[in-house]
């Protein structure tokens, strides 16, 4: 899960407001917890760590997601890849994998468990 969505989804289930994260939060007004919220931004170090004690989580499970996709092993076109296959519904996921597996020459799950 990116790291705006973890942020809004704990925000909420601990009844705050940006209003309430922005002064809670050092160097952070009300325009920048918004852009965090939104994904426009991230959050430096220290302000990471105030988030985190202040939602309840390690520092670690908010950033979680943006190490699995800062892979260093992964080719910027992997990077590029994985971003639009998070962005696609479910149905488009499973249709994009189809045209991958017909593509490489893999069969799909489906067929595998037909031919056994």
């Amino acid at each position: 899960m990116p790291l705006a969505t973890t942020l809004r989804l704990l925000a909420k289930a601990r009844g705050m407001s940006v209003t309430d994260l922005a002064t809670a939060i050092p160097r952070a007004g009300v325009d920048t917890v918004s852009a965090w919220l939104r994904g426009e931004k991230m959050p430096g170090k220290d302000q990471l760590d105030a988030l985190a004690r202040l939602l309840g989580v390690p520092a670690g499970a908010l950033l979680a997601e943006l190490a699995s996709t800062l892979d260093p092993s992964r080719t910027q076109g992997e990077h590029d890849l994985l971003a639009a296959y998070r962005a696609m519904s479910t149905r488009q996921q499973g249709a994009l994998l189809e045209i991958a597996r017909g593509l490489t020459n893999q069969p799909s799950p489906r067929r595998r468990k037909a031919a056994k």
